[in-house]
């Protein structure tokens, strides 16, 4: 069993990282291999799910810190309802039992809809993340998105009629992006009225459709330089509209991970450098 050993903590908030990697997402996205990002190569499982809860709970005082399970990576709400259930009744059960206190995951605008959302609010889901990346059409389709910005507008429409909050995710440094238009990826988001938001440079991972383009000088990634300073404008943007960033940069935690990072501007403690 392989899970990515992160317990990330914002302040007296503790998360619960459980990694569903690219289960259910349909389209093959230019710099994605979930497997290799989060470092887990097993598909998870309810059990799975259930052992990585209780092993953090070990190690954390509910009582004195907000409490939430994270289903990260992949697109959840595009995964069999089976399982998507099986993995949301054992985080349920959890937070029914006040142990835990928020459930989160990170899914596709495209996979949104008035009955998966009425789902969500059943399993008592308190956070949903979208991964917009870009509000380019232009940036979208040449990383092969597979949904444009309209998408991103009617699913965040669609959510702000529920009680969940939500976060927006950007990258800076796709295939066919600029400065120009990472800002105004940040405008748009900034107008949609997140509660809160990610950045991530894009990194380069083996075995992806970056990494081919990478290889044969089709790809030139960022910087660590130009990543900084175009994260530090799109920060600006956040921070003018006073929207929440809760992490600048990937960080790639596992020895499976590190070892398929080709390239691109990574750095440990990146947004230490803004």
């Amino acid at each position: 069993m392989l899970f990515c050993c992160l317990t990330e903590t914002m302040g007296n908030y503790k998360i619960i990282p459980i990694f569903v990697p690219h289960k259910g997402c349909p389209h093959q996205c230019s710099f994605c291999n979930q497997k290799h990002i989060t470092g887990q190569i097993e598909d998870v499982t309810p059990k799975m799910a259930e052992e990585t809860i209780l092993k953090y709970l070990t190690t954390i005082d509910s009582a004195r810190n907000f409490v939430e399970i994270a289903f990260y990576g992949g697109s959840f709400t595009a995964i069999d309802l089976k399982l998507q259930c099986s993995l949301l009744s054992v985080a349920k059960k959890y937070k029914d039992s006040g142990l835990v206190h928020g459930i989160r995951l990170s899914t596709r605008p495209d996979a949104i809809s008035k009955e998966i959302l009425d789902n969500l609010l059943d399993f008592g889901i308190t956070d949903i993340e979208l991964g917009v990346q870009s509000m380019c059409e232009e940036v979208l389709e040449q990383n092969h998105r597979g949904h444009n910005s309209k998408q991103v507008k009617d699913a965040v429409s669609l959510i702000r009629k529920y009680p969940f909050k939500l976060g927006l995710q950007m990258m800076v440094g796709l295939i066919g992006d600029s400065k120009e238009k990472s800002i105004y990826t940040a405008n748009e988001i900034a107008k949609l009225k997140p509660d809160f938001v990610r950045i991530y440079p894009t990194l380069v991972f083996d075995n992806t459709p970056l990494a081919e383009l990478y290889k044969i000088g089709k790809y030139i990634p960022l910087t660590v330089e130009q990543a900084v300073d175009i994260c530090r404008d799109v920060k600006a943007v956040f921070d003018k509209n006073e929207i929440k960033i809760i992490r600048i940069g990937l960080l790639v935690t596992e020895n499976e991970a590190r070892d398929n990072l080709l390239g691109g501007p990574y750095h440990q403690s990146f947004r230490n450098l803004l």
